[in-house]
Formats: structure tokens, sequence, C-alpha cells
């Protein structure tokens, strides 16, 4: 491929390593509504989807239920969102993606729980774009997150201008529907379940984003 010219991150398990995090905070609330979940189950069968098709279909539930359960999920996330979740190699990553052109990000999480981690990280400021699940109508695997980010980052950016990092099926099929390069970070899932990405890498880093970048 040609070099991008601008970068967009998938936030949970791609930016922020906090897969861990998030299976331990839905073990405990699926466990309280009677359902539990190993972390078997989450990453066969959840991870990377919208928080509501997450505790929605796990737990059977929709409507004001749903929304009060999904708020919850968000308040025991933010607790305890603090940056830390953020290597200092993917730290970097964003800056020098950000040194070379515009920066986005694009997750199905809620503005309130992203926020806190970005600013802990010191790396906020870097981010010509934040598209979080408020802001679109359809989450990942939909393209509606990454085709926002477009408009948003604008420069006359193309979607074959643009590289998607993601760490799930639902992430890698957004992106490409999106017309956006995408390239499957391993740490979430294994390699072949992210074989729809343009590539896949092992470590999300400087020498990454400067090889994409050209």
């Amino acid at each position: 491929m040609a070099p991008a010219r601008a970068i967009v991150f998938d936030f949970n398990g791609t930016l922020s390593d906090d897969e861990p995090v998030l299976v331990g905070i839905y073990q405990s609330l699926f466990a309280e509504h009677g359902r539990p979940m190993t972390p078997e189950q989450y990453f066969a069968e959840l991870a990377g989807n919208t928080e509501e098709a997450i505790i929605g279909s796990w737990l059977g539930v929709d409507g004001a239920e749903l929304e009060a359960l999904v708020a919850e999920r968000i308040a025991r996330y933010c607790a305890i969102a603090d940056g830390s979740t953020i290597p200092a190699e993917r730290r970097a990553a964003v800056r020098a993606a950000a040194s070379r052109g515009p920066v986005g990000l694009v997750s199905g999480a809620y503005r309130t729980e992203i926020r806190p981690v970005l600013e802990g990280a010191a790396i906020a400021e870097l981010f010509a774009t934040v598209v979080t699940a408020e802001d679109v109508a359809a989450g990942k695997p939909a393209p509606d997150g990454y085709l926002l980010a477009l408009e948003h980052l604008g420069d006359g950016l193309r979607p074959q201008d643009v590289v998607a990092l993601e760490d799930t099926e639902a992430g890698v099929a957004s992106a490409k529907a999106a017309g956006l390069h995408c390239v499957g970070v391993l740490g979430t899932l294994p390699a072949e379940r992210l074989r729809q990405a343009d590539e896949i890498v092992a470590r999300l880093d400087v020498a990454l984003i400067e090889r994409l970048l050209g």
C-alpha cells in the first residue's frame, strides 16, 4: 500500500490494554444478574460488539433495563479509568502518528469512559476526532463510526488514505466496510479471527506507525 495520511485507533483492546478489566466487570455484573460468564465465553461470543449487544444478548434484556445496566457497566469502568491501561509504547505510537498527520479514534465505548483514560495517559489533545458509541446510530461492525471519523478528519482524506488499527472481528469488519486499510493487532483474539484485516501485527508501536505513514 501507499503511505497512509492518517491513522485511526480503536480503543478497547487496541489502544487501551483493558480487555481483562472489561472481562472482570462483565463477570461481576452478569453474575449479580444470575448468568455467570467465563473469560472464554466473552472472547468467543462477545468481544468487540457494542455495549448494548454484549449486555442485551447475554442477559436477555432490553429497553430501560438494558439502559440501566449499560450505565452501571460504564460507571464501574470509569471508577478505575486512569490512563494506566495505555502502555508507554502505545502512547509513543499515538504521538508519532500525530506528528505526521491527523489522528482519530473510533470506539464502541462511551465518551465518559474514554476521556479519562486518554487524559490520564496525557494523549487526549493529540486526537483530531474521537467517535464514540453515542455519535452513531449503528456501532461496529457497521461502518458508521469510521465514515464519521473520515468526515471529521477532513483535509480531503479518502478511505484509502487512512489506516485503522483494530483487535476484533467486528472492528475489522467496520473499518473494511468503510473502505479503510485495516491492520489487525493481536492481543484480544487469535490471528485466524482477524483474517479479514489487510495485515496482522503482533504489537502496536512507533515502528508500526512509521512504516504505515512512510
